[in-house]
């Protein structure tokens, strides 16, 4: 079942720092002034992992045009991200390594699973000023629906 967490709406995201795939530093308020799209999955080498990633590097261009930067994130570990961001031909969306401390920055936004030591599945779309405007968890099986997100920012621009 999909949650949207309406009580989350409005708030500043805390900022963080991660490493995608590349080793390269991913810091949040490097995005000031755009939109960034936090698009938590639990595992990689999963199936539907694997179409959420391909989902934002498939709709890069679009995104950009709508100032948006897109991220994926989840406790993998940084070589983990580089091999598998290279099988599914992920170039040019950041790919990012939440390792360690294990799920920091799922824990940040009240979305690490615990007993599963892995985050939910959620979209999480922040503003310029990097306040939460759109914060969807789903079903661990469910593929989010890319084209959700970018109806909502042209919506909401």
């Amino acid at each position: 079942m999909e949650e949207e967490r309406k009580s989350e709406i409005g708030k500043t995201a805390q900022e963080f720092s991660l490493k995608d795939q590349n080793g390269k530093e991913f810091k949040l308020t490097s995005f000031k002034g755009k939109r960034v799209l936090l698009s938590f999955h639990p595992l990689a080498w999963t199936e539907v992992c694997a179409r959420q990633m391909k989902s934002l590097e498939e709709n890069k261009k679009v995104l950009d045009s709508l100032s948006t930067i897109a991220a994926g994130i989840n406790v993998d570990p940084l070589p983990s991200k580089q091999a598998w961001a290279k099988s599914l031909g992920i170039e040019k969306t950041s790919l990012l390594s939440d390792f360690w401390p294990h799920g920091e920055v799922a824990k940040l936004f009240g979305i690490f699973r615990e007993k599963n030591g892995f985050s939910e599945r959620a979209n999480i779309l922040l503003n310029q000023d990097q306040k939460i405007v759109l914060f969807k968890v789903y079903e661990i099986s469910q593929l989010p629906d890319i084209n959700e997100i970018i109806n909502f920012i042209k919506k909401n621009l």
